[in-house]
């Protein structure tokens, strides 16, 4: 099953998802105005939580030509293998990103050594991409637990993709790499995001999580944890879910 978000797009989005939709399994989860990636990616989750099975796999990928779906195979395969969460990641041997200049890289850089180092995370080098295959137990628990907060900071830009990693790490999540090429030279739009807007939720996350009194860190670690389904339970094999973003034009 795919899963669309078509967030307010003000092009031929609509009309080409609905010829799609009569060739492929498509459900379209569409906003009248363009809400941001927060919201967005809020309301994708929790559809594809409830259209789940536990052992099913949700990939979350962009649509705008940056993510080749190619890379979907290796994350699925790293969910396979025991991880409950899979990345795809320049930061691994073979990984890379293609048109992006010099100054964009740094910042990208600078953003990912920061959040390592507020953010620790076993076994993730990549915190901004939001190419990433999940466990659909895992999402399904998180939402369960975390309720309308497992998106807390949907106003804040791209913080979400960041704060989805810190939350599931919270419960106990594991997690793992494939190398990966981000394909910007393919992108045909401009970026949507404002690095100001951005960086400022990162600032906010940081308080959020380490605040000494009920801060993310003290309120959920511990009291947050996944329990893995048992394999053995599952009827079936599993399947996959993707879903997929496409932001306003």
């Amino acid at each position: 099953m795919i899963i669309v978000g078509n967030d307010g797009s003000r092009d031929q989005t609509a009309a080409i998802l609905e010829e799609y939709k009569r060739k492929y399994p498509l459900y379209v989860v569409t906003q009248k105005r363009n809400r941001g990636l927060g919201e967005t990616a809020r309301d994708l989750f929790e559809y594809a939580a409830e259209v789940c099975r536990p052992d099913d796999v949700i990939v979350r990928m962009d649509c705008d030509d940056t993510h080749e779906p190619k890379h979907i195979f290796d994350l699925v395969k790293m969910i396979d293998e025991g991880f409950d969460v899979a990345i795809a990641s320049r930061f691994q041997p073979g990984g890379g990103q293609l048109g992006v200049n010099r100054y964009r890289a740094f910042i990208s850089w600078c953003a990912n050594w920061f959040m390592k180092v507020v953010f620790p995370v076993r076994g993730v080098r990549e915190y901004s991409c939001g190419f990433r295959a999940y466990r659909a137990s895992l999402i399904q628990q998180a939402i369960e637990t975390y309720g309308n907060q497992f998106i807390q900071l949907k106003g804040l830009g791209f913080t979400c993709t960041l704060e989805k990693l810190v939350k599931l790490n919270l419960m106990g999540a594991r997690f793992a790499e494939v190398p990966f090429v981000l394909r910007y030279d393919n992108k045909l739009s401009t970026s949507k995001m404002v690095s100001s807007i951005t960086t400022l939720g990162y600032l906010v996350m940081a308080i959020c999580y380490h605040w000494p009194w009920h801060g993310w860190r003290s309120l959920y670690k511990n009291k947050v944890t996944y329990v893995r389904p048992d394999a053995s339970a599952g009827n079936a094999a599993p399947g996959a879910v993707d879903v997929a973003l496409k932001k306003s034009a």
